[in-house]
């Protein structure tokens, strides 16, 4: 393996374009792919405002096609789970045998679905623990937290893995090795309440745990997800972690979640893999998780009359 690892960001958003940013101030080679912010990007770089210090990236090496992108060692794919099909074509021009796909995205099932599609490529999950945003062209505003969990789901070369991690703590992140399947549903411990009750409710994360009722509620959805990973053998998940989440949370500056962000810009939600495929996946082992079912319907009818045509 090279001592130096390439990389690609698939969706220089909020948390693709915060990590790749500052994997690029370390000095790695980052390749973006850039949509609707391409041409500004491409004039005036990346700048990042940041809790931890602001930082710009005056020249960036940005692209608006992968087929003009270079193979690379690690692809982060930071893309919405609701452009998941995309992957078909935006990953096999960066691809070699050995390159890793982490993806950093919300929701159960994404990298069982990738690698049907990829059946020998390495993947990961990335599971961010960050709020930030982009809501102007080139622009991310990294607000607290910012930590990133890698979990393994079937890189076989130790050395690739250990590598990123520690890419990802020299650029100033602090990331850590956990379990794939438990890292997944901890992350789900805290989604799925607060993405969808942030809509539901048309608020933000501190409104929702300073009321007692709407408090309540959200300490239950919590006990749900916990019950439902429980059922499918993951036993490291307690009443203690939801606790851990409502402090964390409380801690927070008040924040919109990706979610909420998406409902304000009429995009499409992240509710398949963010709410139907888990509340699946638990209802195959008779684990119902009414609460969250009820704002997965909910979130349905929002959806449909939000998005544009």
């Amino acid at each position: 393996m090279k001592d130096t690892l390439t990389y690609a960001v698939i969706g220089t958003g909020a948390i693709g374009g915060y990590y790749g940013a500052k994997l690029s101030r370390l000095g790695r080679k980052v390749h973006f792919l850039l949509h609707k912010d391409y041409e500004f990007v491409c004039a005036h770089g990346l700048r990042v405002s940041s809790c931890d210090g602001d930082f710009s990236l005056p020249q960036v090496h940005a692209y608006a096609d992968t087929r003009s992108m270079p193979q690379v060692d690690v692809v982060l794919v930071g893309l919405k789970s609701t452009n998941e099909h995309l992957l078909h074509q935006l990953l096999p021009p960066l691809l070699h045998p050995s390159t890793l796909v982490v993806l950093i995205q919300n929701g159960i099932g994404l990298e069982a679905d990738v690698q049907s599609w990829f059946p020998d490529q390495p993947l990961a999950a990335g599971l961010a623990f960050i709020c930030s945003s982009k809501t102007e062209p080139g622009h991310i505003r990294h607000q607290c937290y910012g930590s990133i969990n890698l979990g393994n789901f079937s890189c076989k070369d130790h050395a690739l893995f250990q590598s990123v991690l520690a890419d990802f703590c020299e650029a100033g992140i602090e990331a850590h090795e956990v379990a794939y399947a438990e890292a997944r549903w901890k992350k789900a411990v805290w989604n799925m309440p607060f993405n969808g009750m942030t809509v539901a409710l048309q608020t933000q994360t501190d409104a929702l745990l300073s009321c007692p009722a709407t408090r309540q509620l959200i300490y239950e959805q919590m006990m749900e997800v916990i019950g439902a990973a429980n059922a499918l053998g993951i036993s490291a998940l307690d009443e203690s972690f939801a606790q851990k989440m409502m402090q964390m949370t409380d801690e927070m500056v008040p924040y919109s979640p990706s979610m909420r962000l998406d409902f304000d810009f009429r995009r499409p939600m992240e509710i398949h893999y963010l709410y139907t495929r888990p509340i699946a996946e638990a209802r195959a082992v008779g684990f119902a998780m009414p609460r969250l079912e009820m704002l997965e319907r909910e979130l349905l009818f929002i959806d449909s009359q939000n998005v544009k045509l």
